[in-house]
């Protein structure tokens, strides 16, 4: 019964900290699919000097914790260079940063895979670059990069928790305010759980479905 209390009581400042949340995540996540996977096309399709580029950051990136990163970025970095930046717009870019070479690693990765013989006989047929694309290459790649590119954003709303500990107001600093008020921390992360359960859940249960559909060996047997 203390979490219908705590939701009841407390709906309007859990709201307001999920809106948030939602608000940094939605950012991060169109920045990220958007310069991602242009760079993704740009390191598998043009440059190999990009595509050495682009594995070298995805290496070091997933070596770094995105913590490190985003207390290097509200701290040494402003002290630094002289600057005081709003810690939801440092939050943005440690986290930005993070999925846009997650998504470039995982577009660059799939554009790899396409089989070439298709490609082939595409050209064999008589069709051009642009029905190459529309009708071979992106229903191909599509189907490979989703259920990745969701999980990827999923990750990223779960990592937009850690923007609490430089002072950004999300849900998870909401739910440390009102634990403080009210000291039912069994109650009130449960609460918490339930609201990120009702976000995460259809979007996972969505990429496992869709992996399970779709992600599999595509080249010639």
């Amino acid at each position: 019964m203390d979490i219908l209390r705590i939701f009841h009581q407390y709906h309007e400042a859990l709201l307001s900290g999920l809106s948030v949340t939602l608000r940094l995540c939605v950012i991060v996540w169109s920045v990220g699919l958007l310069l991602g996977s242009g760079l993704g096309v740009v390191a598998s399709r043009f440059d190999a000097v990009a595509g050495r580029s682009l594995r070298t950051l995805s290496l070091f990136a997933s070596a770094t914790p995105i913590l490190v990163l985003l207390f290097w970025l509200h701290y040494p970095a402003q002290s630094i260079l002289g600057i005081v930046v709003d810690p939801f717009i440092t939050t943005c870019v440690a986290l930005g940063v993070v999925n846009v070479i997650a998504v470039a690693e995982i577009v660059r990765v799939a554009i790899d895979k396409i089989p070439r013989e298709f490609l082939v006989a595409a050209h064999v047929c008589g069709l051009n670059s642009r029905t190459t694309l529309v009708h071979i290459e992106l229903p191909l790649l599509l189907r490979q990069i989703i259920p990745g590119l969701l999980m990827a954003q999923v990750y990223i709303l779960q990592a937009s928790l850690f923007g609490s500990l430089i002072s950004v107001e999300e849900i998870f600093r909401v739910a440390q305010r009102i634990n403080a008020i009210e000291y039912r921390p069994v109650a009130i992360y449960t609460a918490l759980a339930v609201l990120f359960w009702l976000v995460c859940l259809p979007l996972t249960a969505l990429a496992r479905r869709l992996e399970r559909k779709y992600h599999h060996d595509i080249s010639e047997r």
